[in-house]
């Protein structure tokens, strides 16, 4: 049985708890130099890794029906529709594997893509967005801040020149409201511009969960929640899902981009900002570190309290550019699971 509960556990599941089946998708490859993402790296070092994605399959509840979800696209099929100054940027990723994309792959599980509901980015930057005409009937779903940065860019580093601005349809895409997630450097914290048209905003309300100060239960059943999760990038948001009564998998989005930074091996590395100054692949690092800290202290937490117990309860982290956990756990992509 599950541990009992505290502050900073997730919740027990109720008698008619709901389960949600995640499976991994492969959206293509990229190029990474690895000493711009973890410390005590090789400078000459380049690694091709992975852009995942994952389908979650929600049961239908009495009348309401099934929903399949998407979290993050993968690389686009196209990168030629980028704006020149983004495509220069990918061509420094190189080589690039396109295929097969997401939609490849839900087809080769035998899912079209047009009967995806929903998809939920967990950014936008240019490996993690895909195709969004392919899922012509989902609804889309992006952090607070995302459709401003989407038409306006954000600094010196994310110039309104690299973002596609009508890359997500108008009609079927909401933000989720902002957080009241406290910044681990009050200098630092995201500024959200009111921007969007209120119907462009969810209705969805934040909460604290376990160790996070923001998340929404996307369902309102306990199955699948919301994670704010700032810092990479403006309007990251991680998922956090129920798979079984002691089962989590938790998705990481870009937390961080190598396995071994999540388990405290490496740390997240700094360099030049040509600016005078240091910074990382993190719009701010000091929040990245703060939402690295609480993912810790949630897999901390339940394995404490499993052996305290001697409970099942598990959470599996899984970040979007892990190509290890891809290579040891190919039964787990759709139409497998995890």
């Amino acid at each position: 049985m599950p541990s009992a509960n505290t502050d900073m556990s997730l919740p027990l599941p109720k008698p008619d708890q709901v389960y949600v089946t995640v499976s991994a998708l492969d959206g293509g490859h990229l190029t990474l130099p690895e000493h711009l993402f973890v410390t005590d790296a090789d400078p000459n070092r380049r690694v091709t890794v992975p852009s995942l994605s994952f389908l979650i399959r929600h049961p239908s509840r009495g009348s309401e029906p099934s929903t399949r979800l998407l979290f993050d696209l993968g690389m686009k099929r196209n990168p030629e529709e980028f704006p020149p100054l983004m495509q220069t940027h990918i061509r420094n990723r190189q080589p690039t594997i396109l295929y097969p994309d997401v939609g490849d792959s839900l087809r080769a599980g035998g899912l079209d893509p047009a009967e995806i509901e929903m998809v939920i980015l967990s950014h936008v930057h240019w490996d993690h967005v895909g195709t969004p005409p392919d899922f012509s009937k989902a609804q889309f779903l992006v952090g607070a801040g995302t459709l401003h940065l989407l038409r306006h860019g954000a600094g010196p580093h994310y110039p309104a020149e690299i973002f596609i601005p009508d890359l997500l349809p108008e009609k079927r895409t909401q933000e989720f409201p902002p957080a009241n997630t406290p910044t681990a450097d009050p200098e630092l914290g995201e500024v959200i511009p009111e921007c969007v048209h209120a119907t462009q905003r969810s209705s969805h309300t934040w909460q604290p969960l376990g160790p996070f100060a923001s998340a929404i239960d996307l369902f309102a059943d306990g199955s699948v929640y919301v994670i704010d999760s700032p810092g990479h990038m403006i309007g990251h948001i991680n998922l956090l899902a129920r798979v079984s009564e002691t089962n989590w998998v938790y998705l990481g989005g870009d937390c961080c981009h190598d396995s071994r930074i999540l388990n405290k091996i490496k740390d997240i590395a700094l360099y030049d900002d040509e600016r005078g100054g240091k910074r990382s692949v993190h719009v701010h690092t000091a929040e990245a570190r703060e939402t690295l800290r609480r993912v810790q202290k949630l897999v901390d937490g339940i394995n404490q309290t499993a052996t305290e117990s001697g409970s099942n309860e598990r959470v599996e982290v899984v970040i979007a550019h892990d190509g290890e956990w891809r290579e040891k756990n190919r039964s787990r992509f759709f139409p497998g699971s995890l």
